[in-house]
């Protein structure tokens, strides 16, 4: 299985050139909930801490507020949510509608930032 990829520093010239302000956000309370990733998922933890556990018995990742993380597609896993979640996140490959309505959200928001 592949491997989630965390970058604790991520540049802000990274993260706009991603566009990471205008993806759409998530948030989860506190809690464990299993989980499969049917696109590529790319996400900028805004708040929280979280451990995810691959289903295949190997190591787990931890990742915080701050992280750019990504979950490739079919990762499978646990998410131990430790400190309530807040995400922003980016959809790419894999399931078409997940993605389609992920970049509409993106375009969404571009127009609201430009319109202000």
């Amino acid at each position: 299985m592949k491997e989630i990829t965390v970058d604790s520093n991520p540049s802000e010239a990274l993260l706009k050139e991603m566009g990471a302000a205008h993806w759409p956000t998530w948030e989860k309370e506190v809690s464990v909930f299993p989980w499969e990733f049917v696109t590529t998922e790319t996400a900028l933890i805004l708040e929280g801490e979280c451990e995810m556990t691959p289903a295949d018995g190997s190591p787990s990742t931890t990742f915080k507020a701050g992280d750019l993380v990504v979950f490739p597609i079919g990762f499978k896993g646990t998410w131990e949510v430790k400190k309530a979640l807040k995400k922003r996140f980016k959809h790419n490959g894999g399931n078409f509608v997940k993605c389609t309505f992920n970049r509409l959200k993106i375009t969404s928001n571009t127009i609201k930032s430009i319109m202000k």
